[in-house]
């Protein structure tokens, strides 16, 4: 398979998904992506077969109504559970990206630590600051973290735009599963890679949390966008840095599309 094919939701407020899919499509990550709308998934839902990759965008879907993400949850729980599971049991990946974060948190596929689905364990609630956040944030990698969208990473500089990032476990239990199985994908920090106060945490975070995968990795969320860091002239200080031509959200996509290619028939 030479272009694993990747379904980046859109519609009813998803306002992300033409830079995720040209991420995806970029010759050095090598997907084909394809926007489509929640209503003709819901229309069509065997349609799912044919992707090996599905991403939920960042944005407000639904307004951020009640919570960010628990419309577009609910919609996907219980018009799609069944083609999802299936998408899942496949052996396929599965991201979402700050709003889509919340979604997959808050339709229980991530972070999963019991290993039962569609249970919720955590939460995305609002900022400590109170405010809506936009800002560029470090992040450092867990190596132990068994998700194929973090290998052979260390650490990333990446922008944050939300007003519900704070990640809160559902209890003590679910925090050390996390902890102990590497499911904490990735940590806010400060630029020396070690734990720091607001605003390097822009949210409030539990243990800094910035992003998680569920047990296997193949399920994986982060509130920080990488399809907005892909070439060197979105990095805010690229008029002063010599900077890398690529940015460091490509390896991001690249590591899916790579793991889908090798995995995925």
């Amino acid at each position: 398979m030479k272009h694993p094919k990747v379904l980046v939701l859109t519609g009813y407020g998803i306002n992300c998904e033409d830079e995720t899919a040209y991420a995806f499509n970029l010759p050095s990550v090598g997907g084909e992506a394809t926007c489509v709308h929640v209503g003709d998934l819901i229309a069509q839902p065997q349609q799912l077969d044919a992707f090996h990759i599905l991403v939920i965008p960042g944005g407000f879907a639904f307004g951020d109504d009640i919570a960010a993400g628990i419309v577009l949850a609910t919609k996907l729980r219980y018009r799609l559970e069944r083609p999802l599971s299936k998408f899942l049991s496949d052996g396929k990946l599965i991201l979402g990206i700050c709003n889509g974060f919340q979604v997959l948190v808050r339709l229980g596929i991530l972070p999963a630590v019991s290993g039962v689905q569609w249970q919720q364990e955590a939460t995305l609630t609002a900022n400590d600051s109170g405010k809506f956040e936009d800002r560029w944030v470090h992040l450092r990698i867990d190596p132990r973290c068994p998700s194929p969208f973090v290998q052979e990473l260390k650490q990333l500089y990446l922008p944050v735009r939300h007003g519900e990032g704070k990640f809160v476990p559902r209890d003590a239990e679910v925090l050390h599963a996390l902890q102990a199985h590497g499911q904490i994908a990735a940590r806010y920090c400060g630029p020396d890679g070690a734990s720091a106060p607001y605003p390097w945490n822009p949210n409030g975070s539990v243990d800094d949390i910035a992003a998680v995968c569920d047990p296997s990795g193949r399920i994986f969320g982060l509130m920080p966008h990488p399809e907005a860091y892909m070439h060197y002239t979105q990095h805010p200080r690229w008029t002063r840095e010599a900077l890398p031509e690529e940015g460091m959200g490509v390896q991001v996509c690249r590591n899916a599309v790579a793991f889908a290619r090798a995995h995925l028939v």
